[in-house]
C-alpha cells in the first residue's frame, strides 16, 4: 500500500521540517549583496544570532554545512601538527576526528561506548596529566545526531578548569542549538559550531562558528591554510554589514524569520517543548519495551531518540517499512549503529500532534514488522503530553 495523500513526515534528526513561515521568506527576490538593503539586513541578523547561541560575541556565518564550520574551527585556531583531544561520543565525534587528521592534526581519542556522552573525569585526567600542554584543544560534540546523547559540556569545563589548562574548548552544536539549553559565554567555550538544518528549522546550507575572544587570539597565530573559512575577513566585512564572498542570501532572509519565531516563543519555552517531547517519546520506548539508546538520564537528548531493537530485528527493515505504508522517514544507524536503531527527530517545527502522529507510525510500523513490543506506547506518550503540557 502506498500513500495517495497527506504530507510527508520528516521525523529525521535533520534536516527538519521548514516552517511555512520561513520557506515564505525564502521565497522573496534575491537582492543586491553589496548594496544597502543586505547592509541593514545583516546588521540586524547578527546581533539577532548572539542570543542562540548564548554569547555576546561575534558569531561567524558561512555558506556551508555544518562539516565546512567544523573546519573552520579547527583551522582558525590551529596549527600543522598541534594535538587535540576528542570524546569519541558517536558517529559525528568520528567522523570531526578524521577531519582533523586530514588537516594534519595529532588527533587523540577518548574512546566512548556510543551510549554515553563524553567523560567529564577522564578529559580532566588526560589533561592533568599533560604537564607540558601539548593539548591545545578539546573537541566535544554537545549532542550526538547519530546516538541520541547529549555530553555534559559544563562539566566538561569544570573538568578543563580544574586540571588548569589553556586548552581550547571547541563544541558541536549541529543537532543541539536552538533545540537543547546551550551557554556559549557562560560555559566558557571557545567556538560553538552549528548548522541551519536542525533546531534553526531552515533547509542545509549555512554553518556558523561563535568566537571567544580566547579563539580569536588563537586564530592570530594559528598556521593551518586557510582563505574561505579564515574568520577575520568576514568579520571585517561583517562591521559594514556584508561579506567577503557572495553570501546565500535567501537562506539568511529564512534565518532572519526563523530567529523572529524562536524569539516569540522564547528559548527556555522552546528548550522545555524538546525536553517534554524528548520525555514523551522514552515513555512509548519503554511501553513498547525496547530499550533507549542512550544509558545514562542525564544524558538524554531533548532533539532526538535513538532506539535500539532487539536482536534479530532489522532496523533498516522497519524504517523501509514505516515509509512504505505511512510515508514517514526515520533516522537510519549509522557506523556501528547501522541496522540496530533508528532515531526518531522530534526537533525544530514540532508539537504536541506532530509527536503523536510520528509515535504512532512507528508503533504500527514495529508491528507489521513483526518486532515483538507491547501495545500502549503511544498512550503512554499522550499521557505524558497531556499532563506534561
Amino acid at each position: 500500500m502506498s500513500p495517495t495523500g497527506g504530507r510527508h513526515f520528516l521525523q529525521i534528526p535533520g534536516p527538519t521540517n521548514v516552517p511555512d513561515r520561513v520557506l515564505r521568506a525564502m521565497a522573496a527576490p534575491t537582492i543586491d549583496h553589496r548594496g544597502p538593503e543586505f547592509a541593514e539586513l545583516t546588521k540586524a541578523l547578527l546581533p539577532a544570532l548572539g542570543p542562540v547561541f548564548g554569547t555576546t560575541g561575534p558569531v561567524v556565518i558561512y555558506p556551508s554545512s555544518g562539516t565546512g564550520a567544523w573546519e573552520a574551527a579547527l583551522a582558525n585556531t590551529l596549527s600543522p601538527g598541534d594535538h587535540v583531544l576528542i570524546g569519541e561520543t558517536g558517529q559525528f565525534s568520528t567522523l570531526w576526528a578524521e577531519l582533523a587528521g586530514r588537516l594534519g592534526l595529532d588527533v587523540e581519542v577518548i574512546p566512548g561506548d556510543w551510549r554515553h556522552g563524553v567523560v567529564p573525569d577522564a578529559v580532566g585526567a588526560r589533561l592533568t596529566a599533560d604537564t607540558g600542554h601539548v593539548i591545545k584543544a578539546v573537541c566535544v560534540v554537545h549532542n550526538e545526531t547519530s546516538t541520541g546523547v547529549t555530553s555534559r559540556v559544563p562539566a566538561v569545563r569544570a573538568a578543563m578548569d580544574a586540571a588548569g589548562h589553556p586548552a581550547l574548548l571547541l563544541v558541536d552544536t549541529i543537532s543541539s542549538l536552538a533545540s537543547i539549553d546551550y551557554r556559549h559565554d557562560e560555559w566558557g567555550v571557545d567556538v560553538t559550531v552549528a548548522g541551519s538544518q536542525k533546531g534553526l528549522m531552515l533547509p542545509p546550507g549555512l554553518g556558523f562558528n561563535a568566537v571567544s575572544e580566547k579563539a580569536l587570539a588563537a586564530s592570530r597565530s594559528a598556521g593551518l591554510p586557510r582563505s574561505y573559512w579564515d574568520w577575520a575577513p568576514i568579520l571585517d566585512a561583517n562591521t559594514r554589514g556584508f561579506f567577503p564572498y557572495t553570501p546565500a542570501t535567501n537562506l539568511l532572509y529564512g534565518l532572519r524569520e526563523a530567529l523572529a519565531m524562536l524569539d516569540e516563543e522564547g528559548l527556555p519555552a522552546v528548550f522545555a517543548r524538546h525536553q517534554r517531547h524528548a520525555a514523551a517519546t522514552r515513555a512509548a520506548v519503554r511501553t513498547w519495551g525496547l530499550e533507549v539508546l542512550c544509558a545514562d538520564d542525564r544524558e538524554y537528548s531533548g532533539s532526538l531518540t535513538a532506539v535500539l531493537l532487539p536482536d534479530g530485528h532489522d532496523a533498516d527493515e522497519v524504517r523501509r517499512i514505516i515509509l512504505d505504508r505511512f510515508d514517514m522517514s526515520l533516522g537510519t544507524g549509522l557506523g556501528r549503529l547501522a541496522g540496530t536503531v533508528f532515531r526518531i527527530g522530534h526537533l525544530g517545527h514540532f508539537n504536541d500532534l506532530t509527536l503523536a502522529g510520528t509515535l504512532g507510525g512507528v508503533q504500527m510500523g514495529l508491528q507489521l514488522a513483526g518486532v515483538p513490543i507491547k501495545p500502549g506506547g503511544v498512550d503512554a506518550a499522550l499521557e505524558h503530553l497531556r499532563d506534561a503540557g
